[in-house]
């Protein structure tokens, strides 16, 4: 072999544990930085996009990235029964859309993967009227409209126990009329569906309506003559971000709760609910 083919053979062994070195570092490197960047990219699931949580969570996004470093995003369902689905299979991260209670229900019917990790807001449903102005107006036999599904229904006679009307059977997860031990006052309670309470309140003394279907039937302050307090029994209803079970501890996941739950949103939430709703994560229960 002649000096220049060494010399030829030499230094292309050289080149080649350069190219060689070079990946390792810069390469490994690179790809570590892009995964470290992947990794603080946080899917967040909500139902029914409105220009209110639009703003709410982009000002929440901004905070997150410029104080934490991670980027919000937001993926929007119109079917209640997806986002703890895909919070469960991995498809999202983070979802935002549901009380305890949903929470809870769906835990048992689905066999559990999906956990609390901070509260959002809470929203006070209310007793209205257009016969009466105070709740102790109400006579004697008034008939009342509840809703007549499971979960508002037991809500809301838990909203006429606080506002002193009847007395229910303690230590139940969700009551029914048949769990009405004391009613003073003989109130007659109108089950019917939870879309119809609103619109049945000229033909009954009052109703207890949720608050999606409240603003349609013209349903307001004025009509409000009691209000759901925040107190054990309201806490069930506290809105939430969810996580898959796990991961409660996820330091990119918290960072979202932490730009949620700032003095802005509150601000923003007072500006577009005004007292429909009340941010929830400061309040003692």
């Amino acid at each position: 072999m002649t000096k220049k083919s060494r010399n030829i053979i030499i230094g292309t062994v050289v080149i080649l544990l350069i190219a060689v070195g070079g990946w390792f570092s810069f390469g490994r490197s690179s790809s570590n930085t892009n995964q470290s960047k992947k990794s603080h990219i946080v899917t967040v699931g909500i139902v029914s996009e409105t220009k209110a949580k639009q703003d709410i969570w982009n000002h929440a996004a901004a905070l997150a990235k410029k104080k934490y470093g991670v980027t919000i995003k937001i993926k929007n369902f119109t079917d209640y029964n997806q986002p703890n689905k895909a919070v469960k299979n991995g498809d999202i991260d983070l979802n935002s859309f549901q009380h305890y209670a949903f929470l809870k229900a769906w835990n048992k019917s689905n066999h559990g993967g999906v956990v609390a990790i901070g509260r959002t807001e809470v929203n006070p449903i209310r007793l209205y009227s257009k016969k009466y102005h105070k709740l102790n107006e109400l006579p004697k036999g008034a008939t009342i409209a509840v809703p007549n599904d499971a979960t508002n229904e037991s809500r809301s006679l838990l909203v006429l126990k606080n506002a002193g009307l009847i007395k229910l059977r303690p230590n139940k997860a969700l009551v029914t009329v048949a769990d009405i031990i004391k009613n003073p006052q003989n109130l007659k309670i109108k089950e019917i569906s939870a879309d119809q309470c609103g619109r049945v309140i000229n033909s009954v003394d009052a109703a207890v309506v949720n608050n999606d279907f409240a603003g349609p039937a013209g349903l307001g302050e004025k009509q409000t003559i009691f209000i759901e307090p925040l107190n054990k029994d309201s806490l069930q209803w506290v809105n939430i971000i969810c996580a898959k079970k796990g991961q409660e501890n996820n330091k990119d996941y918290q960072a979202v709760v932490k730009a949620y739950q700032t003095a802005e949103t509150k601000r923003l939430v007072k500006k577009y609910y005004g007292n429909m709703t009340q941010p929830a994560w400061d309040i003692k229960f």
